[in-house]
C-alpha cells in the first residue's frame, strides 16, 4: 500500500492537508475506504461546527456498517463538500480527492503521522 505523501493521516485513517491561508482540508484513505466496502450515505457537519482532534466528526454509511470519522485537528468548519453528500461513491472511487470538510481556526493539529509512517502502521493492521 502506498499512501499519498502529500498529506499527514491519523491513526483513525483520515488524511489532512494543510493549506497555506491555515486551513485542513479532511478526507478518509483508501485503506479506510476499502475496509468499509460501497458507501451509501455521508453524513458531513455543518458549517460552523466546532470539532475537536481525534473525536468523531461526521460518519460514513457503507453497505455493511455505519462508521465514525474522526476529526485530524481541533478547529471550525468553515465548509463542507455538498458533492460527497449527494454521491458518497465519491470517496470509493478517488479517497484523495474526495474530501469531507476544510476546518480553520485550527487550535490543536492532533497526532498526525506522514504518509511512510501510516504505510508501516497499517502494515500491523492486516
Amino acid at each position: 500500500m502506498s499512501e499519498k505523501n502529500d498529506r499527514l493521516y491519523s491513526r483513525q485513517h483520515e488524511w489532512a492537508i494543510f493549506k497555506d491561508d491555515g486551513t485542513c482540508v479532511v478526507g478518509i484513505s483508501d485503506y479506510a475506504q476499502k475496509e468499509l466496502g460501497n458507501l451509501v450515505f455521508a453524513n458531513l457537519p455543518e458549517e460552523g461546527d466546532e470539532v475537536t482532534a481525534d473525536t468523531p466528526f461526521c460518519d460514513v454509511e457503507s453497505i455493511k456498517t455505519v462508521s465514525d470519522v474522526y476529526s485530524p485537528v481541533t478547529g471550525k468548519v468553515i465548509s463542507v463538500n455538498e458533492e460527497v453528500m449527494d454521491n458518497p461513491t465519491l470517496i470509493n472511487s478517488d479517497p484523495y480527492g474526495s474530501w469531507f470538510a476544510v476546518i480553520g481556526e485550527i487550535t490543536d493539529k492532533g497526532e498526525l503521522i506522514s504518509a511512510e509512517e501510516y504505510d508501516e502502521y497499517i502494515k500491523t493492521l492486516k
